[in-house]
């Protein structure tokens, strides 16, 4: 009967980790944020976007387990204001990157004007974009309960499942960052470097319009 139960916990925890694989893997506006960043600042700029998006997941995590996100989830005021301020994030980096482009230079929205990039900017850009997202309540309020018994331990097997996928997330965009960061030589070339600045503004003002346009 224990072997049955070990069994099925290890089967729950794989599956939980192809899952929350699919799911990171998949670029969204957090790697699009961590490719430009890691452009603009090197790997140290990618490394701390990956450490604030992954912070934003561990208190989207913690609100999942108390039951505060289903709370937010289901208050049409309070999930509209927090969409509202995702679209207007991502409205704004889609500009600045476009503006970045239009200008030929690396004055930008994460970027100072000296085209330097501080850890703690990176970092707090990576919070505020995942924070920002109201799609993340809506995805760890849905794949969190799946893999949680009944019972009092639910709180503890969903923290736990939430901050491995926190971990996942961050070893996989830090990893990303280092990628970027090698290929920064190539990819800083000016007209390589305008191109990519489009690419992502475009991408962050597509992220903000599927994200009004989105009814769920």
């Amino acid at each position: 009967m224990r072997l049955c139960r070990l069994t099925a916990m290890w089967s729950q925890l794989l599956a939980f980790v192809a899952v929350s694989a699919v799911v990171i893997c998949t670029p969204g506006q957090d790697t699009a944020l961590t490719f430009r960043n890691a452009l603009v600042g090197g790997r140290r700029a990618g490394v701390f976007t990956a450490a604030g998006v992954a912070s934003a997941q561990a208190v989207w995590t913690l609100a999942t387990s108390l039951g505060v996100a289903g709370l937010i989830r289901a208050s049409a005021p309070a999930f509209l204001t927090l969409k509202v301020a995702g679209i207007a994030y991502l409205a704004y980096l889609g500009i600045q990157s476009l503006r970045s482009a239009l200008r030929g230079h690396r004055g930008d929205a994460v970027a100072r004007p000296t085209g330097r990039l501080s850890p703690a900017r990176a970092m707090r850009q990576g919070v505020l974009s995942n924070l920002a997202n109201p799609k993340m309540a809506a995805f760890f309020i849905s794949l969190l309960p799946q893999f949680a018994p009944e019972g009092g331990s639910a709180f503890a097997v969903m923290t736990g499942l939430g901050l491995l996928f926190c971990a996942m997330t961050f070893v996989w965009l830090a990893a990303y960052s280092v990628g970027v960061a090698r290929a920064r030589r190539l990819l800083d070339r000016p007209r390589v470097r305008r191109a990519l600045d489009a690419v992502a503004g475009f991408a962050f003002l597509g992220f903000g319009v599927r994200l009004a346009t989105d009814r769920s």
